[in-house]
C-alpha cells in the first residue's frame, strides 16, 4: 500500500463508520444496550482510524482539485463545504457523547446524541460522496 491509496482506504473506513453507527443507532432503538455499546465504539475507533489516514494523506500529498465543471462543481462545493465545517465540529461533540456515556450520565449522553448521531452520519456518508465525485465520477 502506498499514500495514494489512502483515499479509498478513507472512503472505506467512513464507509464501515456509517454501518456501525446506524447499526448502533438500531440497537439502542431495540433496546439493545449492549449492541449499542459495541457498535458505537467499533464507530469511534474506525473513525478514529479515518482521521489517522486522513492526517497521514493530506500532511503528504497536496489536495486534489476538482475539474471546473460548472453546475457540477457546485454540487461539489455544496456537499464539501458543510461536511467539512461540521467534521470538524463533530470531533468534539462525539468525546463529549462518549464522555457522557463512560461516566453514566444518560441524560446528557442522550441530550447530545440525538445531536451528535446525524452529525456523524452525515459527514460519514458525504465523505464518501467527495471521495466517489473527487477520484471516481469526475477525475
Amino acid at each position: 500500500m502506498t499514500l495514494l491509496d489512502l483515499p479509498t482506504v478513507n472512503a472505506t473506513l467512513n464507509t464501515i463508520a456509517g454501518v456501525f453507527l446506524l447499526s448502533g443507532y438500531i440497537a439502542i432503538k431495540n433496546k439493545k444496550k449492549e449492541l449499542h455499546i459495541k457498535m458505537m465504539i467499533a464507530a469511534l475507533i474506525t473513525s478514529a482510524a479515518f482521521l489517522t489516514c486522513y492526517l497521514i494523506y493530506h500532511f503528504h500529498v497536496p489536495s486534489k482539485k476538482f475539474p471546473d465543471l460548472g453546475f457540477i462543481k457546485t454540487v461539489y462545493y455544496l456537499i464539501l463545504f458543510p461536511h467539512i465545517i461540521l467534521a470538524a465540529v463533530m470531533v468534539p461533540m462525539i468525546l463529549k457523547t462518549f464522555w457522557h456515556a463512560y461516566k453514566q450520565d444518560w441524560e446528557k449522553h442522550k441530550k447530545i446524541a440525538r445531536i451528535t448521531f446525524p452529525i456523524w452520519m452525515y459527514v460519514s456518508v458525504t465523505g464518501v460522496l467527495v471521495y466517489l465525485m473527487l477520484y471516481h465520477w469526475y477525475a
